[in-house]
């Protein structure tokens, strides 16, 4: 899994190499600098911008890892407080159901590649509610008892069953956004 933008692709804005990578919600790069002009010329900075390419509403920015560590030159570090500033302002908003849907396979791809990632790891807190999470999921899908029981109605008595892993990976990514909102943003 990479932690950052495709090799041999570029900034969608300025068509350049990427400075500054940051990655949007609906997992589409951009230069830092780039979508920070967009999102200040297109409304202002009053409210989010959409993604240039999808058009999606950009709710949450997040830097690579190598940026990060490059904070002690002032040209990035202004950029990275842009970016953070941005975070503030829009990503900790509630978002409408299919906006946390859209963002479902971002939040899970980053948190797959996290977990994964020997040198990070989760706050303890945020680990167990996903453990928690994850066991009464597991114990209400194989347990013989249903809001809908599949002997009675077949194939829809599935639903409640599909209804929670639905509200599983939502709850597991709304956890996941949180600690990126904290991690690049919100702090």
């Amino acid at each position: 899994m990479e932690s950052g933008p495709p090799t041999n692709d570029l900034c969608s804005v300025c068509h350049s190499n990427f400075h500054i990578p940051c990655q949007a919600n609906c997992s589409h790069w951009f230069c830092g600098n780039c979508i920070m002009l967009v999102w200040q010329h297109g409304s202002g900075g009053v409210q989010a911008c959409k993604c240039p390419l999808c058009r999606r509403p950009i709710t949450l920015l997040v830097p690579t890892e190598e940026s990060l560590r490059q904070r002690h030159d002032p040209q990035v570090a202004n950029i990275l407080s842009t970016v953070h500033a941005y975070n503030r302002f829009f990503g900790g908003r509630p978002t409408t159901i299919v906006q946390r849907i859209q963002d479902l396979p971002f939040l899970l791809r980053r948190l797959l590649r996290e977990f994964s990632d020997p040198h990070r790891s989760l706050p303890l807190v945020i680990r167990t509610r996903l453990y928690i999470t994850m066991i009464l999921s597991a114990v209400y899908i194989f347990s013989p008892i249903d809001i809908i029981p599949e002997g009675i109605l077949g194939i829809v008595g599935l639903l409640d069953d599909l209804l929670i892993v639905v509200i599983f990976f939502l709850h597991i990514a709304a956890l996941y956004r949180s600690v990126l909102y904290h991690r690049h943003g919100g702090s």
